[in-house]
């Protein structure tokens, strides 16, 4: 899978972690006196952000932009000259451009949380019939979300466009790579079926999931500074009483809790999705053998064949059965649970209506971020299975042992034979 598309890729992605670790930490031990230096004039701490386009444009976010493309180049010229690889742009330079875009629509969302709160407070004095709000008030804020909605719209178009064209990219590579070996592994079980369903398969959920990911740690590195500085307005949660950064600690707790609580539940599901692929792979081997061989495909061999088919969907959904229950219990309480630790704080009237939608825009971004294996548990589950498939497809191609779950089938189905 990653042979394909990237260079040496146990060595490219632990030299990409060192490199980012060094770039990261540069940055914010040294980025902002490297920036001062080069004639950037940063906001000062605590000021007032900026609301609308103005945002992203800032000496700030110019420093960010340069600094990013200063960090990428070099470590794609250094994989450039080590290990030449034909995909080598797409996969070193397009997964800097997703991260960038994927870090800036992050950004957007962080602008529009910035403008919650200027139009809750004026919502909230309109409405209470205080501060002298006009109908130009209303209309000025409102054009000032149209202008973060259609960079929105761009920078997800963009994104999303990209995207399809990057993992098709990637599903090239991986059909070029197993095509090449193709009489090494002929014999394999599923051997068609791998190449171009479970590649096409493959490319399909990383579209959408790995961007997902990128999204949600992206957003994590927004967000938890924001609501670090909104927990100064809440002093005590329910239960525990007053504790350090109270925002931070609940949203923590709780995203961890869910977390784990669905791993735990759901640990049988990626190995049932595997072998579902198996039992499906030899059902519809056999129907089509037996289409150009009368001595296949009997009508007692395929009852038996669906057999197996029937017993491990049962059991597939036998599990989901307790997993979706676990998991919609949760996602329920979850939609609560924001008010609930700030019940004090709205009975003691210590927030305005503004900071009160920031608090909760802000938690639930950082929740849902974290909340990331909850949401997206049944596509992480196929995914896995797919990864096992083709995990024991390339061992076949490099003549190593199959996985224990390959050769536990295998011997199942010799004793059968027997």
């Amino acid at each position: 899978m990653f042979e394909s598309f990237f260079p040496r890729p146990k060595l490219f992605f632990i030299s990409l972690l060192i490199w980012a670790s060094i770039v990261v930490l540069f940055w914010f031990t040294l980025g902002t006196d490297v920036g001062e230096f080069l004639g950037f004039q940063f906001a000062e701490e605590g000021a007032s952000p900026v609301i609308g386009m103005g945002f992203f444009v800032t000496p700030n976010f110019l420093w960010f932009y340069l600094y990013y493309i200063m960090a990428t180049i070099p470590f794609w010229l250094f994989w450039q000259r080590l290990s030449p690889n034909k995909w080598h742009r797409w996969s070193i330079l397009g997964s800097a451009l997703i991260l960038f875009s994927t870090y800036y629509g992050v950004q957007v969302s962080v602008a529009i949380n910035h403008w919650r709160r200027p139009f809750g407070d004026t919502l909230q004095n309109a409405l209470m019939g205080e501060g002298n709000v006009t109908m130009g008030d209303f209309y000025g804020l409102m054009g000032t979300f149209a202008e973060i909605a259609f960079i929105a719209v761009a920078i997800f178009t963009f994104t999303r466009f990209f995207v399809s064209h990057y993992v098709f990219r990637w599903r090239t590579a991986m059909n070029e790579y197993y095509t090449a070996q193709w009489k090494r592994v002929r014999h394999v079980e599923g051997a068609s079926q791998r190449i171009q369903e479970d590649t096409q398969r493959f490319a399909s959920i990383v579209e959408g999931l790995g961007v997902s990911i990128v999204d949600s740690i992206m957003t994590l590195f927004a967000f938890l500074p924001i609501l670090f500085e909104l927990s100064v307005h809440v002093t005590e949660l329910p239960i525990v009483g007053e504790i350090p950064a109270p925002l931070m600690t609940a949203v923590l707790f709780w995203s961890l809790f869910g977390t784990f609580l669905l791993a735990v539940v759901g640990i049988k599901l990626p190995g049932l999705y595997f072998k579902n692929q198996r039992v499906e792979a030899a059902f519809r081997k056999e129907l089509v053998l037996g289409e150009d061989d009368v001595n296949r495909a009997a009508p007692i061999k395929l009852e038996e064949l669906f057999l197996n088919v029937r017993r491990n969907y049962f059991k597939l959904y036998f599990h989901y059965l307790y997993f979706n229950v676990t998991r919609s219990l949760y996602l329920q309480a979850d939609n609560l649970f924001a008010y609930f630790i700030l019940v004090p704080t709205i009975v003691a009237a210590k927030i305005t209506y503004g900071i009160l939608q920031q608090i909760l825009t802000a938690f639930g971004q950082v929740a849902s971020s974290f909340q990331f294996l909850v949401n997206s548990w049944p596509t992480i589950v196929e995914l896995l299975s797919i990864h096992k498939r083709l995990a024991s497809f390339e061992a076949a191609m490099a003549d190593m042992p199959l996985p224990k779950i390959d050769q536990d089938y295998l011997d199942a189905q010799g004793k059968v034979q027997e």
